[in-house]
């Protein structure tokens, strides 16, 4: 880039945010983390700050214990999220404590296997048992387990959607060469703001699927797909999969801190989540339901005598353990990174996952309506329809370019180099059957986030749009 280039996009960068009366900086936390910084931090008690407050000044407080960059609003929690500030402190005292007492970490996450009291904490929020509960390592690890875990057998039919991360289509097509299962890709419904979908369309998309196919053995599906961000209704689709007897297992990467969730109410067999994303817990941690010690198995799969192998366990061979400390022992783990999940949650859990879903979808609902009024012209591939809705928005505003990645990389990179807001490009088979793909623009808000950043941001789109247009 030459520096007359170099000078136009910092001017029109000054020229925007004034323009805008600073709408494109999100100034979410201005603390630069040190352990001073953060040990400084007094605990909020959210209840009595729930009463005491009205909900602007309620929320401002929750922005607070984020220390996101002030010169940029970040809005791709769908890819990584931001530990809190108090979940920071801990996290830094309790890697400290491990380097000082390696053996023992003076007893800081109790007795062995270490993860119990946080597994303890952890599961109520999700409407579980402690016994369901095991603390994975991301999305990929869960789905990986329980995919490759499975008795599978030559003719078996697992059914999954055109629209799901490698994180099920990898260990998908292990399975398939592995073992001589054949996958069955259900096309989804697509919105695409013209189309009307509702909750009954994925249903049938499903049902059609289970009668065509006489041995099918699993269902796997994305609850929040992560192309379109379209929700799909879970607990109607496990319900009709029990119908017919078969075991469930969902992809939950972009549900675990965004929406209010009951497992035993969605009623699958198994659950995997991120730690990382919407929940704002460290990398390389998860969220693994196993519904019941997977009895379903035993009465769907009678003739297997082993329908549930612990593929990543230590203590595989261990059965007097019980299920789930069999699938959590994987000898020595990060224990700090586990706790620092357990104290996202506990802080989702205090201030209450049912207002966090109402306020994602609040602000996401806004950012869907300002879009389709400022360009009219884009295709908004997540729907606007209460249950099919959630925290992400897809769109493409270049609707005759839609095939054209290159575009919207350049639109990413403008958008966040010269407005300072960062988002990202997704890519998918708008059908089944499409040799090219469509490309779009992914956008994350949450509890970080007010309408403002959501304003700002749409501001910024349109006005990229129309000087590159």
């Amino acid at each position: 880039m030459s520096h007359s280039e170099s000078d136009l996009k910092n001017l029109n960068r000054r020229q925007f945010l004034k323009t805008t009366t600073g709408l494109a900086v999100a100034g979410v936390g201005s603390t630069v983390f040190s352990s001073q910084a953060l040990a400084s931090e007094e605990p909020v008690d959210w209840q009595s700050l729930n009463l005491a407050s009205g909900e602007d000044e309620f929320w401002r407080e929750v922005r607070q214990q984020f220390i996101l960059d002030k010169h940029s609003t970040y809005m791709n929690i769908g890819t990584t999220g931001s530990m809190p500030k108090p979940v920071l402190q801990a996290f830094h005292e309790n890697n400290k404590t491990v380097a000082k007492y390696p053996w023992d970490m003076d007893g800081k996450f109790g007795g062995w296997p270490y993860v119990s009291e946080m597994v303890e904490s952890v599961a109520a929020g999700f409407g579980a048992e402690p016994h369901e509960i095991i603390l994975s390592r991301n999305t990929t690890d869960g789905m990986c387990t329980i995919i490759n875990g499975l008795h599978f057998e030559p003719g078996d039919v697992i059914l999954t959607t055109h629209h799901e991360h490698v994180a099920a289509s990898s260990p998908l097509n292990v399975v398939k060469q592995r073992f001589g299962v054949e996958v069955v890709e259900v096309e989804l419904p697509i919105y695409t703001g013209t189309e009307r979908v509702s909750e009954q369309d994925y249903v049938k998309a499903f049902r059609k699927a289970l009668n065509a196919y006489s041995n099918v053995k699993l269902i796997v599906f994305s609850h929040i797909t992560y192309k379109t961000g379209t929700r799909l209704p879970a607990k109607k689709i496990c319900k009709l999969a029990k119908k017919y007897a078969v075991p469930t297992l969902v992809d939950g990467a972009h549900t675990i801190g965004m929406m209010d969730l009951d497992f035993h109410d969605i009623d699958c067999d198994f659950y995997a989540g991120s730690g990382h994303k919407w929940q704002c817990g460290p990398g390389a941690t998860g969220i693994l339901y196993v519904r019941d010690n997977a009895s379903r198995l035993d009465e769907y799969w009678p003739e297997c005598e082993n329908p549930l192998w612990y593929i990543n366990s230590s203590l595989s061979h261990a059965d007097y353990l019980g299920t789930q400390l069999q699938m959590q022992y994987i000898g020595n783990d990060h224990y700090p990174a586990k706790q620092a999940l357990a104290d996202s949650c506990k802080m989702w859990d205090e201030i209450g996952r049912d207002r966090i879903e109402a306020r994602v979808l609040s602000l996401s609902k806004i950012c869907k309506n300002l879009l389709t009024k400022a360009l009219p012209q884009a295709l908004v591939f997540s729907p606007d329809v209460k249950g099919l809705d959630s925290g992400l928005t897809t769109f493409n505003p270049f609707p005759f370019n839609a095939g054209d990645g290159e575009l919207l990389t350049e639109y990413r990179d403008r958008l966040r180099e010269e407005y300072g807001y960062i988002i990202r490009t997704t890519d998918f088979k708008l059908y089944k059957d499409d040799v090219e793909s469509t490309y779009a623009l992914r956008i994350s808000t949450h509890i970080f986030h007010n309408e403002k950043d959501v304003k700002g941001l749409v501001k910024a789109i349109e006005d990229l749009y129309t000087r590159m247009a």
